[in-house]
């Protein structure tokens, strides 16, 4: 069995919640603040130190692990990185399929979603 030997960027949490408003003062209360990324009515990211966590209203069924190929912990661009692209060619080779599939033919941004064996969604989520 081979494995994918690429990093897979910056990890965080999304977090599927109920009320943005009541999370992100929870949220607040252990130290997290915002990073000026979102849109504060469905999606807000927040940080304590390097760790990352988004609050995701009505956006997602589930909480998820996230990857964002291209940057670093604090949403620095990478000068190298695998894409999204390549990535999903190497994770179908491996035999995973994507339940979401990033475009192909695309460049740039991109995402896909894999599943792992629990059922727990994994989203690779490029913003490069």
């Amino acid at each position: 069995m081979t494995t994918i030997q690429s990093s897979l960027g910056a990890f965080s949490v999304s977090l599927a919640v109920k009320d943005l408003a009541a999370s992100r003062a929870f949220y607040q209360k252990l130290g997290f603040e915002p990073i000026g990324v979102g849109d504060g009515k469905n999606f807000l990211i927040l940080r304590n130190g390097i760790t990352t966590i988004g609050l995701f209203q009505g956006m997602f069924e589930k909480n998820m692990l996230t990857f964002n190929p291209g940057w670093d912990a604090t949403c620095n661009q990478l000068p190298q990185f695998t894409d999204v692209r390549e990535l999903q060619r190497r994770l179908r080779a491996e035999g995973i399929e994507p339940a979401t599939l990033a475009d192909e033919n695309g460049t740039g941004p991109g995402s896909l979603v894999i599943v792992d064996p629990d059922g727990n969604p994994i989203l690779l989520d490029q913003h490069v």
